[in-house]
């Protein structure tokens, strides 16, 4: 039996970081720029950087209304930079690991006042004496998965619908290799009483190649082909295969690296052809939509004229092969 699968473009909300502060602003600005679909970045509403709670409440309903004056579809709250500097959820200590989920549980918080029931990101590092000690790669991967078992019950408690774990390209930040997503997806939800945990294909974060990897692993339509069915979120971004530099694409990116997205579209098709076949097709049901979302991430000497302009080619170039109204596969 067939069935629909719908492709939107979108937006991460990274290129506001330190530039913009009014919700108004950031959501016209997304508007304007071209896209109907923004991915909110948790550096701009930080739960534990940006003020107190009832700021930050305050200012996620700014968000849901400003979306909804300019047409804008806040499809989830994604983490930046932030997470990244700790240890978090793999930290061999629990006082860490305790303060992680608090920020990820006041996210979730923040998600729904903005109209959103959908959170992702990373916030885990395998700590290196911990991968170094006998055994203790191993009793990391059983923590984080049994991390995420329990999240994702708090948040169906809470009423969000799924929460993303974004694939890696270091063997600290799971998953980093095929084999282990699958692993991951599998132990995260296998007999779960929680949301759904998907994970999120980043095409620039097959880059394994520095830590030892080699062949499918570090080609990211492979990595599209194993799992864009069980993700909502894809992030977009050109770059060269040794590196995740979140270009634009534009004619002038586009020439530097090798992201396709002709060869994107047909890596996700497949996923979704073939999905059936796969140990995952036990545990999660593939998604009916995936959200591409251009993760471009601009230095901090980019000037904002030059920033929109790259955003606007961007999402210019991204709607050639999926319209503003969406693409639908039939599968």
């Amino acid at each position: 039996m067939s069935r629909s699968v719908e492709l939107e473009i979108a937006i991460n909300g990274a290129f506001i970081t330190r530039r913009w502060e009014r919700p108004e602003n950031m959501m016209r600005l997304t508007r304007e720029l071209g896209y109907r679909n923004h991915e909110f970045c948790g550096d701009v509403i930080d739960p534990f950087f940006m003020g107190d709670k009832d700021f930050l409440l305050q200012m996620a309903r700014e968000v849901k209304h400003w979306a909804k004056e300019y047409g804008v579809n806040i499809i989830d709250i994604y983490t930046g930079v932030a997470t990244h500097r700790f240890h978090g959820l793999s930290h061999s200590h629990p006082a860490p690991r305790r303060r992680m989920r608090e920020w990820i549980i006041e996210c979730m918080d923040l998600c729904l006042a903005m109209g959103t029931d959908r959170i992702g990101g990373h916030w885990d590092a395998f700590p290196v004496e911990v991968m170094e000690e006998p055994g203790g790669y191993e009793r990391a991967f059983a923590r984080i998965c049994a991390e995420f078992r329990e999240l994702a019950v708090v948040a169906k408690e809470k009423g969000l619908r799924a929460i993303y774990q974004e694939q890696m390209y270091t063997p600290a930040e799971v998953p980093w290799t095929l084999q282990q997503c699958s692993e991951f997806l599998l132990a995260a939800n296998a007999e779960s009483d929680g949301v759904p945990v998907y994970t999120t294909v980043d095409v620039g974060h097959a880059a394994g190649m520095h830590y030892g990897l080699s062949g499918p692993d570090l080609d990211y339509r492979e990595w599209l082909r194993r799992f864009a069915a069980v993700a909502e979120i894809i992030h977009l971004q050109q770059t060269t295969p040794q590196a995740s530099h979140h270009w634009p694409f534009t004619a002038e990116y586009n020439k530097r690296g090798h992201i396709r997205i002709d060869q994107v579209l047909e890596a996700i098709e497949f996923s979704h052809r073939n999905y059936c076949n796969t140990p995952l097709s036990g545990v999660l049901e593939p998604v009916a939509k995936s959200y591409l979302v251009a993760e471009i991430i601009p230095g901090s000497t980019k000037t904002e004229q030059a920033l929109m302009e790259e955003l606007r080619e961007t999402a210019e170039y991204l709607h050639q092969f999926v319209p503003e109204g969406g693409l639908v596969l039939q599968v």
